[in-house]
Formats: C-alpha cells, structure tokens, sequence
C-alpha cells in the first residue's frame, strides 16, 4: 500500500472541551508511527497549548468541514485513504456519504452512533462491549438514580475490555452496519501518556500530607474546579493541591477559596507536563471523561466526577469495578439546599477515606493499571490498515 493519506475531523475550544482532539491527537501520533500523512480538519479555539501540539508533531490544523457534501468534498480534494470522524455535533449522514465515496471511515462514539454508517466503529470506554446498562444498575453509586434492578456486570478480572466484530451480544454492536471494536483495551492515548506508564502498578505510600491533581479536561468546560476544590479542602485533610484551570475565570474562583490546616492550593495553567504532574500525586481527582482512561494508564489513584450525561454510563462502570472512586454527578454537587450539601458532604467523606488511607489507594491503582496497558491505538490502527489493505486486494 502507497502512503495512506488519513484525515481526522475534531473540534476543540474552552465550551467544547477538548476530548475529541486528544484522542484523535493520539490516534494520529499512531497513523504517523505508521508512514501515514496526517492533517486534522477542525476548529481549535483559544487553546494555544492543543495547536502547539499538532505544530509539534508536524501536523496540518485546516478548516473543518461539517455536511455530507462537504466531507466527501474535502476527502476527494486531499485524496483521503481514511477519514476518522469524532464529533457529537457533525452532521451522522456524514459517514454513509464518505463510505459511499469510495472513503473509509472511522466514527468514534460514546455509547451512542447517533445514526452514522461508518465502516468501523469505535467505543473505548470501559464495559462497552457489554449490554447497555438500565437505569437501575448503580443505585448504590454516589450521584446516580435508583430503579428497577438489573443483573450485575461481571468482574473486573473477568472483563477483557478487548472486543471486536459485528455483534456484541444485545450491546451497541448488534445495532451497527460496521465493525465495532468496543471496550478499554481500544483507548486512545498519547505518547507522553505510553512514556510515562509505570512498569508495574504504584505500591501503596504513606504520607502525611498526600499530593493531590485535580484537572477537568483541558478546558473545565462546565467549571468543575472551584466546586472540587472546596469539597477537597471540606475534608479538613493536610494536602498539597495542585489544580489545572483551564480558563481566566476558573483560576479566579479557585483563588478565592481559602485553604484549611495543613492545606496548600496551587492553580496552575493547563500543560503538557500532566502526565508528570498525574504519576507524582498520591490522588488524582478528575472528570470521568477521555481523561479515565489516561489516569488508569498511569496506575493513578483517582476519584472522579461525572460532568455530562454522556459520561453516566462509562462512570457507572467504572466506579462499580473498582478503578475509581465515584464522587458523584455535577449537578446534584452544585445543587442548594439540603440535597446539595449532603452530596458534597457524602463526596468529601470520600475523598477524606482516600486520603487517609494508602491502601485504598493502592487498590484503586493496582485496578485501573491492569485494564488499560496503553496499546488501544495500534489495536485500532492495526483493524484499519487490515481493512484498507484487504479492499485493495484484487478478487
């Protein structure tokens, strides 16, 4: 095969977030390892750091296109092999149109397709190639409703978090045209984050005085810091926290809260030393977004958030496994009145348990390492390098 030409489609801005660009960064970092030519069609906006990244790497940031017609047209015009599709807001007939061109086509989806006809598909987060779970699983979760009862995922031991073809049993997969390759052990990460992976998961430490990251996304696109930055110094815990703020506005509300006994708190822009900052903190305190996957690579002690709806399903599984402790859902930590106060009460009670505990943390760690080993992209790019390979085979 010729140098295969690959386009990645992601956006990126301090409302958006900027998950999507990470993975694709990451899958792109994977195609380039490969020989591939790379360019990523998006808008990027206010986030010096993120363009900087692709500067680095030597990869083009063009204009992004958004209908049907203007993907296929973009496709043709830089004669794409391949065109990876990560977005929630692109218009789903987009995919059927760059199949049907003659393109093949990645569409990279939480949980939901939105309706897209890609050739291959797929979902990282954990427990993906497993039934959707009902509104009843997770009841006894931090933040999350109860309901009807539902069977019981099966073990973390157990989950391979590594499945691929067309159908998954009554999961996501039965659903879709193509090929869905489903599950953790598909994450998408960077280099920096496969660089820094320990060889085995961190033993537990005690420490006076635990070193704590608390991060959101590149953006805090919904301003989750100041909140979880009280709830931290609530817990009353001699800490050292180090907190990413991601926009002016947020690195002012967190300079307004006043530290406790013992208690140190340093707002520090976003940078690409997180990896760093992420392996040297004795508790990671994070959204349960593209990030999990990172901080399991990295065998981080964490406890997570869910900031948006789409996370539920990806946070539900993963708290109830064991990688991480769950602090609850957003809205119902900024919410007034006595149901506010005892969500944030209920979460500092389990940040105080994690800080005191070196043991907990390490059983935490040890988990989340075991399940993501940081070999996700080549997985991925591997199945789709098959695939091109095979339908240029004559016969």
């Amino acid at each position: 095969m010729s140098t295969p030409r690959v386009g990645l489609r992601c956006d990126a801005g301090p409302r958006r977030g900027v998950g999507h660009l990470v993975r694709c960064l990451a899958l792109a970092e994977e195609f380039l390892a490969r020989g591939a030519d790379v360019t990523v069609f998006g808008t990027v906006e206010r986030l010096d750091w993120a363009t900087a990244e692709l500067a680095a790497r030597g990869i083009p940031l063009l204009p992004g296109p958004d209908s049907a017609a203007e993907l296929v047209e973009v496709a043709r015009r830089h004669h794409l092999d391949v065109f990876v599709l990560d977005s929630y807001e692109l218009d789903p007939a987009g995919a059927g149109a760059l199949r049907a061109a003659g393109v093949y086509t990645l569409a990279i989806i939480d949980g939901d397709s939105r309706g897209q006809v890609a050739d291959l598909y797929l979902d990282q987060n954990f427990g993906a190639e497993l039934p959707a779970l009902g509104s009843g699983f997770g009841a006894d979760l931090p933040g999350l409703r109860s309901g009807p009862d539902r069977p019981g995922l099966r073990s973390a031991p157990e989950l391979p978090g590594l499945e691929s073809g067309p159908e998954l049993g009554s999961g996501l997969g039965a659903e879709l045209p193509g090929r869905l390759l489903a599950g953790s052990g598909y994450a998408l990460l960077r280099d920096t984050v496969i660089n820094a992976r320990p060889p085995v998961a961190p033993p537990a430490t005690a420490v006076s005085r635990p070193r704590v990251l608390a991060f959101f996304g590149g953006t805090d696109a919904v301003g989750a810091a100041p909140l979880l930055t009280r709830v931290l110094v609530a817990t009353g815990h001699p800490m050292d926290l180090t907190v990413i703020v991601g926009r002016p506005e947020i690195e002012a509300e967190v300079d307004d809260v006043a530290p406790g006994r013992g208690q140190t708190i340093r707002p520090v822009p976003p940078t690409t030393s997180l990896p760093a900052l992420i392996t040297e903190a004795d508790l990671v305190v994070s959204a349960a977004g593209t990030s999990t996957w990172e901080l399991c690579c990295l065998g981080a002690p964490g406890a997570l958030v869910c900031v948006v709806d789409n996370q539920r399903e990806s946070y539900t599984r993963v708290v109830r496994h064991g990688l991480a402790a769950g602090l609850g859902e957003l809205p119902e930590l900024t919410a007034g009145g006595v149901a506010g106060r005892a969500a944030r009460a209920t979460a500092a009670r389990t940040l105080h348990g994690l800080l005191s505990s070196p043991q907990r943390r390490a059983m935490l760690a040890a988990r989340a390492w075991s399940t993501v080993d940081g070999q996700g992209r080549a997985r991925v790019v591997d199945a789709v390098f098959d695939a091109v390979r095979a339908a240029t085979v004559p016969g």
